[in-house]
Formats: structure tokens, C-alpha cells, sequence
């Protein structure tokens, strides 16, 4: 039987664990051959440990457990030199590019008794300018090909709903970053779908909610929440007994939006959300 996405390659930023992790392993089972990059090195405004080298070649192992090629590098996407040279060199080996998914993200200054704006600045750095990076250093191979493609960014529901500094003491210049970029990423995915869309590529996003990753369960953001109880009390999802989704409910919805399922949906902002936007 003929997999979905045979023949076809899925570049995942943040791929080292987590939600990327999930992307570039299901998409792998699908057919697809897999290009994951990670920055494996901890930034210093980030207070849970990041992923490393090992987790890398974890994800690259279980892409090749699923029977395909992968090609695994450690890269920043904050510096767009060094992303460009990777993604060429990636289609060197594997041909092409079809899907992006811009996944990388960090959640900094939360559990930092004293944030500074160094923690606003990372955040945008990588989950908005990193995304814009990552789909600049892409797109000419989205286009080389001629059948167009699919990029995936990934937001939060927290762009449409802030509820990581619900209130004057909770203010927080990682929290404000991280929202900032999340709602900027909505504007972004809109330009993008705007301008791709006479090439056939189709940009959409993702909001999830909370995501059981290592981001979230290492005990930084879980240590934050007992500091400040109006925190927890704010994010809380409205289907019942769902406190945080799993990685594999994001990645359903990239195949949704990277498959013929998605065809003829572009410019979209996709809520995984349990309810939390109907709180």
C-alpha cells in the first residue's frame, strides 16, 4: 500500500524531542524522508534543560527505524547563514522539500525569580523571527519543485487568549515575548499565505494548548505555577479532565494540513485546544 506521503521530504525545526520529535517520526511512518534540525544547546534565559545532541540522533534513529532517510543537523534558527546551508545541503541528499514545519519554540524567563528583557528578546528571536528564517531559507526548495507544498507553523492558543501573566505580579518579560511572538506568528502565516498561494503552497498554523513535552512537565513552568495559583487558575482546558494534550494530537493535525485532507486549506489558524479558547 502506497503511504500518504511517499516520495515526498518533511523539514521539522525543534525536531530533537517533543512535539518535532512526534512530526518527523509519524510523518516517517507515512513515507516521507525527513530533514530535522534542533539547536541541542541550552539558551540562558531558558530555565528547563533544552534538548541535546543525543536527542537528535534519538529522532533521527526512529526515523530510520520507520524505514526512512533522514538527514539530522544541529542548527539555531535565529541565525539564517547557517539554517540555509543545512536545508541545502539536506536536499542535496534527499532531493526536495515539501513540508515545513516550523515547530522550534522556547519558553524562557519562566522560573527565573528575576527575568530580564534578555528572556523578551530570545523569545522573539526564535519563535518569530525563527520561523520567518526557517520558511526564508525553504522556500526556494518548496518552489524548485514546481508541485507546491505546505508549511505548518506552529503558534499556541496563547496568541488568541494571554493567560501566562494574568496579572500584575505575574508580569514577566519571557511570558510577554512569548505571547508577542505567538500572536505575531498569526500574522506571519497570513503574509505567507497570501504571497504562496499562486505557487500552490498552502501556510497555516497550529494553536495548541498546553503539550505534554519536556518544556512543560521538567518542573520550571509546574514551579512558576505553585509561585503564582492565578497562573494555573487561567489555563485551564474546557473539555473535562484534559490538563494537557500529547504531542501526537498536534502532529494528527499536521498530517490533516500537509495531506490531501488539507488541500484546499490555507490561511488558517487551527485550534488543538481541549476548549481552551471557549474558557
Amino acid at each position: 500500500m502506497t503511504k500518504r506521503f511517499e516520495g515526498h521530504v518533511a523539514l521539522v525545526t525543534g525536531a530533537a524531542r517533543g512535539q518535532g520529535r512526534s512530526h518527523a517520526v509519524r510523518f516517517a511512518e507515512e513515507g516521507a524522508d525527513i530533514i530535522a534540525v534542533d539547536i541541542c544547546r541550552q539558551i540562558d534565559t531558558v530555565m528547563y534543560p533544552m534538548a541535546r545532541p543525543h536527542d537528535l540522533e534519538e529522532t533521527a534513529r526512529l526515523v530510520e527505524n520507520a524505514g526512512r532517510r533522514v538527514v539530522a543537523d544541529e542548527v539555531d534558527v535565529r541565525d539564517i547563514s547557517a539554517l540555509s546551508s543545512v536545508v541545502e545541503r539536506a536536499v542535496d541528499q534527499l532531493g526536495r522539500i515539501d513540508f515545513v514545519m516550523a515547530n522550534a519554540g522556547i519558553l524562557p524567563g519562566i522560573g527565573d525569580h528575576n527575568p530580564t528583557v534578555a528572556a523578551f528578546d530570545d523569545a522573539v528571536d526564535v519563535l518569530l523571527k525563527g520561523v520567518y528564517f526557517t520558511i526564508e531559507a525553504t522556500l526556494p526548495f518548496l518552489l524548485k519543485h514546481g508541485g507546491g507544498g505546505a508549511v505548518v507553523i506552529t503558534s499556541s492558543a496563547i496568541a488568541e487568549r494571554s493567560v501566562l501573566s494574568p496579572s500584575f505580579r505575574t508580569m514577566n518579560h519571557g511570558a510577554a515575548g512569548y505571547t508577542a511572538a505567538k500572536s505575531g506568528l498569526i500574522g506571519l502565516m497570513h503574509y505567507y499565505a497570501r504571497t504562496l498561494a499562486e505557487k500552490n503552497i498552502r501556510v497555516n498554523a497550529v494553536l495548541p494548548t498546553g503539550v505534554a513535552t519536556p518544556m512543560v512537565t521538567d518542573g520550571a513552568v509546574e514551579r512558576y505555577w505553585n509561585s503564582y495559583p492565578e497562573v494555573g487558575a487561567a489555563v485551564g482546558n474546557a473539555l473535562p479532565g484534559v490538563d494537557m494534550i500529547d504531542s501526537s494530537d498536534v502532529t494528527e493535525a499536521m498530517l490533516y494540513l500537509c495531506g490531501a485532507s488539507g488541500r484546499y486549506v490555507t490561511g488558517i489558524s487551527l485550534p488543538v485546544d481541549a476548549g481552551f479558547l471557549v474558557e
